[in-house]
């Protein structure tokens, strides 16, 4: 009895163990060019325009308030849409990770000065937020020091920044003496309020998974 012939092997290559499904190539870490990092780096060319546009009225200038709420409204939504399309179309990148907080950190600041400026916000507060960005960095320092990057920003940083970047705002359009004024910084404040105690909440919890790592006793972040 003659052995049956042995099929032919399909010439066409299948997928590869591990490899990813047609059209589900996640994006390298390195990318530059991405949707998600275009929206940042519009957000921090916004940057100066805004701090031009608060300035304005003192240096005896038109008030432009409207437009730079405009701005901090687009910063917001741009905010909102980079983390979305990031994980939409697998953009996630080393630089967008960088770019993101970095122009968070540059709205804050900036909307900072302009309000203290204009004495629409006491300077102790100030202090606050930005000394606590200052004191990050020593836990920053320690994690390069060992050999790691910047550790996942947390959840309770994210609501921090999102209150803070409402707050501010609502302070701005409560700089006026009628009812709509009045409203709009009570609430202005609420959110500031809560946003700055957010925001040393969450510089605790990162020293504390600073020390964790540190350690050895949780996650190691990417090395630096």
């Amino acid at each position: 009895m003659s052995a049956e012939p042995e099929s032919e092997p399909d010439p066409t290559p299948g997928p590869q163990p591990g490899a990813p499904a047609p059209g589900s190539a996640e994006a390298p870490r390195d990318a530059i060019w991405t949707i998600p990092n275009a929206l940042s780096v519009l957000r921090l060319l916004g940057v100066p325009l805004f701090i031009w546009l608060i300035l304005q009225p003192a240096f005896h200038g038109p008030h432009y308030d409207g437009w730079a709420i405009l701005v901090l409204a687009v910063s917001g939504l741009t905010d909102y849409l980079d983390g979305k399309i990031a994980r939409a179309l697998n953009q996630t990148s080393k630089l967008g990770a960088l770019l993101d907080p970095a122009a968070d950190r540059l709205y804050i600041l900036a909307t900072l000065v302009g309000l203290a400026w204009r004495d629409i916000i006491p300077i102790w507060l100030v202090v606050l937020l930005v000394g606590r960005d200052v004191l990050m960095g020593i836990p920053l320092a320690v994690l390069k020091r060992h050999g790691y990057g910047a550790l996942p920003v947390h959840f309770l940083g994210k609501a921090a920044t999102f209150n803070l970047l409402y707050a501010f705002p609502l302070l701005l359009l409560g700089d006026g003496h009628n009812a709509l004024n009045d409203v709009a910084g009570a609430i202005g404040w609420a959110f500031a309020i809560w946003g700055t105690t957010l925001y040393w909440l969450a510089a605790g919890l990162y020293v504390i998974q600073v020390r964790q790592v540190v350690r050895g006793d949780g996650p190691a972040p990417a090395a630096a």
